[in-house]
């Protein structure tokens, strides 16, 4: 199961990171109304980019920490799917592409799963 973990969060990484990089199109900053623009926008990816990375580190490791780490994404996973489908349906026009849809999408689906893993592997 611990092996399943690696990739699922490995591939949830990927989806995140994804994301990002579509959130830098569509000028997320002004969505949240984030101070800084661009650069703000970037110099607050360091660390979540970093957190991310050193949280697969943590999984492949096997440690509890990992553990806390894969909750944390899937919840981060989970979080940019809502938060970007509220704005959705409130008329927004960001992230209504069909492959900014697709990678929310796929957050979502891999973040439960990624939950689901993670719980499992918590309660053992």
């Amino acid at each position: 199961m611990h092996e399943i973990l690696i990739w699922i969060y490995l591939t949830n990484s990927v989806l995140l990171i994804n994301h990002e990089i579509d959130s830098a199109y569509w000028k997320e900053w002004e969505l949240f109304k984030l101070p800084g623009g661009i650069t703000g926008f970037l110099l607050m990816h360091f660390p979540l980019l970093f957190l991310i990375l050193i949280g697969q580190i943590l999984v492949v490791k096997g440690s509890l920490a990992g553990l806390f780490f894969s909750m944390g994404l899937s919840l981060g996973g989970i979080f940019a799917f809502s938060i970007h489908t509220y704005f959705i349906k409130k008329g927004r026009d960001e992230f209504n592409a069909p492959v900014s849809l697709f990678i929310l999408s796929a957050l979502l689906v891999v973040s439960i799963l990624q939950m689901i893993m993670t719980i499992y592997l918590l309660k053992q």
